[in-house]
């Protein structure tokens, strides 16, 4: 599904099987970032390799729903091109996997409180990234919709 990002690896026939004819839903809480800004930020990369795991193993795309409730740190990797440059000095690495997962249809949610407080204002992030009231908000209201937390 991301073929650029999240790399996995298939498995013949493991004894605890999948279920394919499931909902599989996941937020990934994602707050920290590598210190470097050239490196891409592994734990946005861990959405991609979830999709692309349970597609490969036969899980229908339909019942893959996906969350990244990004804040703290993490904060600079959902910032576009210009705005990234101009504060950072280079391109950020995560653009293209943040759009790719995007097009997947993997909601991005992008904390308001850490918008301002660290100064990444709703204009600077790519397109598509929703802006909630909180990243703790958001966890909890897609717990409550059934979502599983993954925290890597």
């Amino acid at each position: 599904m991301i073929p650029d990002h999240g790399a996995v690896w298939p498995i013949e026939n493991p004894d605890y099987q999948t279920r394919l004819d499931e909902p599989l839903k996941v937020v990934f809480d994602i707050m920290d970032s590598p210190d470097s800004p050239d490196q891409i930020n592994t734990r946005i990369e861990t959405a991609a390799r979830f999709l692309n795991m349970h597609a490969q193993a036969g899980v229908p795309v339909e019942n893959l729903h996906v969350a990244l409730v990004v804040h703290n740190k993490a904060s600079k990797d959902i910032v576009k091109g210009e705005a990234y440059r101009e504060r950072f000095g280079v391109e950020n690495p995560n653009e293209k996997m943040v759009n790719d997962l995007l097009r997947a249809g993997v909601q991005v949610i992008f904390c308001g409180q850490s918008s301002l407080s660290r100064g990444f204002p709703r204009t600077e992030t790519i397109e598509g990234v929703q802006l909630g009231l909180s990243a703790m908000t958001a966890l909890i209201q897609l717990q409550n919709d059934g979502y599983r937390l993954i925290k890597f």
